[in-house]
This record gives structure tokens, C-alpha cells and sequence, in this order.
């Protein structure tokens, strides 16, 4: 079911899209609680972006997926939960909260979701907000 236009919009349309994004991100929390990289990967669009302030951007799936590399090695505590979401056509995006343990900490994550042609949805772009603060120079 696609989310109505405008005025046409019903309550369960929200809902209905805030589950479709908290489908997606309980795929990555799998992915990333796996240890597969290239299944994190893989729920990007080919040419998606992940910007963070844990790494330099990556652009693409085998950027995004080597940068996965990394951050999954001890991603077993991983936890992915979407706050809120909305759509307009073919095109969503959520908040979630993120938490990752100790070392990373936790913070929000910004995606907006492309959908496609089997009426999935792949991330397309997607920005890290950590709520540690950097330690001072």
C-alpha cells in the first residue's frame, strides 16, 4: 500500500510507513548484530550514502559496506528503533535511535528511503548523530 497524498491521508498510513521503516531497520540491527557487512550493505541503494561522525562518508555499497567491515566486528549489542517516520510517493525517511554499547554510545540516525520496484524500501541516504561529544583538543 503506498501513503496517500494530502488531504487523502489517513492515520493508518502513518502507521503503516513508520512499520515499513522499522521493518528495514530491524534488517540492518540483524545484519549488523551478524557481523554482515555486505547485508548493512545491501540495504543501501547502489549509489546511497551513510555520513557519520565515526568515519569519512561513504558513497555507494562497497564504500558502505567496508565501513561496515569495521564497526560490526563487535556489533552483537546493536538495537535500531524507529522514532518517527513519514513518506510522500516513492520516497521516506525516519528517525531512529541507535545503540551500539559502550564504545560508540548512542545517537539518532536520519534516512530518507527510496522506494522500489517490489515495493521495498532501500536507504538512499542516511546521516550518524552521536550524543557522545568529542573529547577537547
Amino acid at each position: 500500500m503506498r501513503p496517500r497524498s494530502g488531504a487523502d491521508r489517513k492515520e493508518g498510513d502513518f502507521i503503516l510507513i513508520h512499520e515499513e521503516m522499522q521493518n528495514v531497520m530491524d534488517r540492518m540491527r540483524e545484519a549488523y548484530r551478524a557481523g554482515d557487512a555486505a547485508g548493512c550493505a545491501a540495504l543501501f541503494t547502489p549509489d546511497g550514502e551513510l555520513h557519520s561522525p565515526y568515519a569519512p562518508p561513504a558513497r555507494g555499497r562497497a564504500e558502505i559496506e567496508a565501513l561496515h567491515r569495521i564497526w560490526t566486528v563487535d556489533g552483537e549489542n546493536k538495537e535500531l528503533r524507529v522514532l518517527k517516520a513519514g513518506a510522500s510517493a516513492d520516497l521516506a525517511w525516519c528517525l531512529a535511535a541507535y545503540s551500539e554499547g559502550d564504545v560508540s554510545g548512542d545517537g539518532t540516525s536520519v534516512c530518507v528511503m527510496e522506494r522500489q520496484a517490489d515495493g521495498g524500501w532501500l536507504i538512499c541516504m542516511c546521516s550518524l548523530n552521536s550524543t557522545i561529544l568529542p573529547p577537547e583538543a
